[in-house]
């Protein structure tokens, strides 16, 4: 299961080696999905897009939260429901497939709830009417709650800002659709099946705790939003099974490493040709020779086990990652 901004395209253009190696995977005979908190495309368009970046895809292979939106709301409402519909044409495609009826007239009075995803041209008055009849006690789905995404001039707003507006000024709490809650890789599941699927993201809080709470393993990769401070202030439910740099680690061994604490040198994470230590200091130091994966799997077993006894995240300001096969650093 791959996210898509940050995983298979930033922008407009396709990561380095993505396409070679999900073509590698399905000649191995595995199941492929493209999983999406953007709601605001329809799969079809998403498909398009994939195979314009020399990536085969079918609009099935595509699951978007707008998809997963519209399959609480017909879980909750029924077939027929009529829903207020905040956001662009990829959720109006969604509601109106699973057999909803969608209605974009915020003053509409025959809506049974309304759902939100990211929409540029969704307007402000609009919203402010949405806002109190959400407040005013109107059942609310939104489709994903990312305060950003990466765009092809860096992070952007997601809708997870508006979705903190509506909140705050309603002082009532959506039922999420999009990662890291349960719906969109739940419907995912269902509709590709598996029977041990693995999330590949870019971001813990979304793609690697959505997979956490799914009880599914997860593949960080360091090709979107999250990068080393992130990764050593992760918490337990946002610490994914495996890490590598690129999409290649999927065809790679993961070795774990060896974590210990030294009363003398603190947490120590050791893999491989790197020794990685967070001392009383609370500083993370890595020295050694090795290749980068190997890397971030020694730092990310010191930072987890400093910040697990200390509950204080790690020192990285003075520490730079390695980015190909290196000598000794420090």
């Amino acid at each position: 299961m791959f996210d898509l901004d940050g995983v298979v395209y930033i922008g407009g253009e396709a990561v380095p080696g993505v396409a070679p190696a999900i073509a590698a995977l399905r000649e191995g005979g595995t199941h492929v999905a493209f999983v999406t908190n953007n709601a605001s495309r329809r799969a079809e368009a998403v498909a398009e897009h994939l195979v314009a970046l020399g990536v085969p895809a079918r609009p099935e292979d595509v699951v978007t939260s707008a998809q997963a939106a519209a399959r609480v709301l017909l879980a909750t409402h029924g077939h027929g429901a009529p829903v207020l519909v905040m956001g662009a044409d990829g959720l109006v495609d969604a509601v109106r497939t699973a057999g909803l009826v969608p209605v974009t007239d915020p003053e509409a009075s025959e809506v049974v709830a309304v759902v939100t995803g990211f929409g540029p041209d969704v307007v402000w008055k609009d919203l402010m009417r949405v806002a109190v009849r959400i407040r005013d006690g109107l059942p609310w789905v939104a489709s994903n709650t990312d305060l950003t995404f990466p765009a092809s001039f860096g992070l952007a707003p997601g809708h997870g800002t508006q979705v903190e507006m509506l909140r705050r000024f309603s002082n009532r709490e959506p039922v999420v659709a999009g990662k890291p809650a349960r719906p969109l890789l739940d419907e995912t599941i269902r509709r590709v099946g598996g029977a041990r699927p693995l999330m590949v993201g870019d971001r813990l809080d979304t793609d690697i705790e959505g997979a956490r709470a799914v009880e599914v393993a997860s593949l960080l990769v360091l090709t979107g939003v999250s990068g080393l401070v992130e990764v050593v202030a992760a918490q337990p439910r946002e610490r994914p099974d495996f890490i590598a740099s690129t999409l290649e680690g999927l065809f790679e061994a993961h070795p774990a490493p060896t974590v210990e604490e030294r009363p003398e040198a603190g947490v120590v994470s050791t893999l491989d040709g790197w020794r990685a230590a967070v001392g009383p200091d609370g500083v993370l130091q890595v020295e050694g020779v090795g290749s980068v994966d190997d890397w971030w799997r020694a730092v990310s077993g010191a930072a987890w086990g400093h910040l697990d006894r200390t509950g204080r995240v790690a020192d990285v300001a003075r520490l730079l990652p390695p980015h190909e096969d290196v000598g000794t650093r420090r």
